[in-house]
């Protein structure tokens, strides 16, 4: 189990808030240790708390850089060095029950699957994947990797030829561009580009696939078109795919943008802040970059045009921090649903207004995780099986904060689990669930 990290913005924020500012701000010199107390400050301790180096603020301020509120509307710096936000790890005194769940309570579809890599090169390495899937419930993966030509054919002929057809499917993808990866890269659509787009994909079903996606994020952010101009999620020169995945009664998962805070400066508001300090490709706030906002009418412009086709929003659509706009956008499409993968978090720290929505949106939501980790998965089970309060989430950079259970009702797992998959996907084994 990760280490407790209750506080981490709070008190850890005061060394990056210092860190953030050391070029403006003059800062105190430091005690000799970290975590000792400054022993000029020793003969203060009685003089009463923290008098003398107070500051007061206004309605509405904040204290400044390296101090918190210990009063209304009163700053002091603490007397020993802040620890950083990223060694800070209180472990909670908290005592209350715990229901860990290794395995979900029904077989679950993961509609959001990468595999590792080499899981397709062979029956071994399947069978191994398997193993795995077992340990966890998991009882269909599908492969979510926008695959096209001979790493499609691979995993699809390993799959029909071992004993576990039924415990795979694949998604193929559509291919933006060419080359790459030491090659120079060209771009691809433009005029000619469906047609030949469609012919792929009707040969890559007829193959074995069940669909398109993983979409990935780039479609809106990098991706352009063959004259160079951004590729926008709504551009018309792919109106006649997407119909095309009407007709062929498939569904396309669609990755749109990343999450708000990705999109704003990553100072210390942000509650994305260490994630974006780690990984410099989600930082998408820099001069130029289309907007957040941007992405999302582009998005919802491609719903509204397609009512027939369905989509799959990945990630909650980037709404599971805002509910009632997730709400909105599905009232509005009913030709869209959620996946879960990798937004967990969101839920967990808002278990009634989640519950409520997952109960409310049953026939709309489909569980995937994203990246394969099986240790990861049983927080998911916890969440949505259990009322357990106060626990930890298992990545440090995506959330600070602690979870709760959603105790979701029997039949929400089923369908959240494994039902509304096999109704959007007739590609999925249909046989051999729980009823």
């Amino acid at each position: 189990m990760r280490t407790q990290r209750l506080g981490v913005w709070l008190a850890g924020a005061l060394a990056l808030g210092g860190a953030m500012v050391v070029a403006q701000t003059p800062q105190p010199a430091p005690p000799p240790a970290q975590g000792t107390p400054d022993p000029a400050a020793a003969g203060r301790q009685g003089a009463g708390r923290g008098r003398g180096r107070s500051v007061s603020i206004g309605v509405g301020e904040e204290c400044p850089p390296g101090m918190t509120e210990t009063r209304p509307r009163e700053c002091q710096p603490p007397e020993f060095t802040p620890p950083s936000i990223v060694d800070y790890r209180p472990k909670s005194t908290l005592v209350t029950a715990q229901h860990l769940v290794p395995k979900a309570k029904y077989p679950a579809i993961d509609f959001h699957g990468h595999a590792p890599g080499g899981t397709w090169a062979s029956q071994e390495s399947l069978a191994a994947m398997v193993k795995q899937l077992d340990s966890i419930n998991v009882g269909l993966f599908v492969a979510a990797d926008n695959v096209n030509g001979p790493n499609l054919a691979t995993a699809l002929d390993t799959i029909a030829k071992s004993p576990y057809k039924d415990r795979f499917r694949v998604l193929t993808g559509i291919q933006f561009s060419e080359g790459g990866r030491g090659q120079p890269q060209r771009w691809l659509v433009g005029p000619g580009f469906a047609e030949k787009a469609i012919a792929q994909l009707e040969a890559n079903l007829k193959a074995g696939a069940v669909g398109i996606g993983e979409i990935s994020k780039g479609f809106g952010l990098t991706a352009k078109k063959a004259n160079e101009s951004r590729l926008a999620v709504d551009d018309p020169e792919l109106d006649a795919v997407w119909e095309a995945c009407a007709r062929l009664k498939i569904p396309v998962f669609i990755h749109t943008a990343e999450p708000q805070e990705f999109f704003q400066q990553p100072d210390m508001h942000n509650e994305r802040w260490l994630e974006l300090a780690l990984f410099g490709d989600r930082r998408n706030y820099q001069p130029g970059q289309v907007s957040f906002e941007q992405l999302m009418t582009e998005r919802d412009n491609l719903f509204r045009k397609h009512p027939k086709t369905t989509f799959v929003a990945a990630h909650f659509g980037w709404h599971a921090n805002n509910l009632e706009r997730a709400a909105k956008l599905l009232d509005q499409f009913p030709n869209v649903v959620y996946e879960v993968g990798a937004v967990l978090y969101d839920f967990g720290r808002q278990p009634r207004a989640a519950r409520e929505f997952f109960i409310k949106y049953q026939d709309r939501i489909l569980f995937g995780k994203d990246s394969f980790q099986p240790e990861e998965y049983p927080y998911y089970w916890r969440v949505f099986e259990t009322n357990d309060e106060y626990f930890d989430y298992y990545r440090d950079y995506h959330a600070f904060w602690k979870l709760y259970g959603l105790g979701l009702p029997d039949e929400v797992l089923k369908k959240l689990y494994y039902k509304n998959a096999l109704r959007i996907t007739p590609g999925l084994p249909q046989s051999g669930w729980p009823k």
